[in-house]
């Protein structure tokens, strides 16, 4: 089965020179947490999350009126093709840790987006199998927590000091 099937369609994206107030707001009218961010051809050039929208305001210390995307954007994208297999793009969440992936076409336009939420669905409803094995390894890959360098555990209890 190709990722294209079952895939979120279509890609809401956001050009790289726009300013934060619209990348939130589409995240908002749409109702999702990353947007694939695009050049003056529509082809893809980063990704933003809405992670990356409120670190950059706590950061720079700026509305996001005035933040441009491009200043917040991961340059470096894993993103599949929309024909690869669901187990190539299953492969790259699993080795990149990601929950959400771009989709691209062959001129590297986003066409769509592919989700846990995705996987998790089709695994719903295909009979139990190795893919059910597969999705399993790929979920837990993907949530493995990743080393904080800032972060004091004591008590149970895991605190970032605070800069005065």
């Amino acid at each position: 089965m190709k990722i294209k099937q079952v895939m979120n369609r279509p890609a809401v994206t956001c050009p790289s020179n726009s300013t934060m107030d619209n990348a939130a707001r589409l995240m908002w009218e749409f109702d999702c947490g990353v947007i694939p961010v695009v050049d003056a051809e529509g082809r893809l050039e980063g990704i933003l999350t809405d992670r990356d929208i409120c670190m950059a305001a706590y950061t720079q210390g700026q509305p996001l009126w005035s933040i441009l995307v491009s200043s917040a954007m991961a340059r470096q994208v894993v993103a599949a093709h929309e024909e690869d297999a669901i187990e190539t793009v299953e492969g790259l969440m699993r080795d990149h840790q990601l929950r959400r992936l771009p989709v691209i076409d062959d001129e590297h336009r986003p066409t769509g987006m592919v989700s846990l939420n995705d996987l998790a669905r089709l695994a719903a409803h295909a009979k139990r199998s190795g893919v059910d094995r597969e999705l399993v390894q790929t979920l837990a890959a993907i949530c493995q927590p990743r080393a904080r360098s800032l972060v004091r555990e004591g008590d149970g209890v895991a605190s970032i000091p605070i800069r005065a």
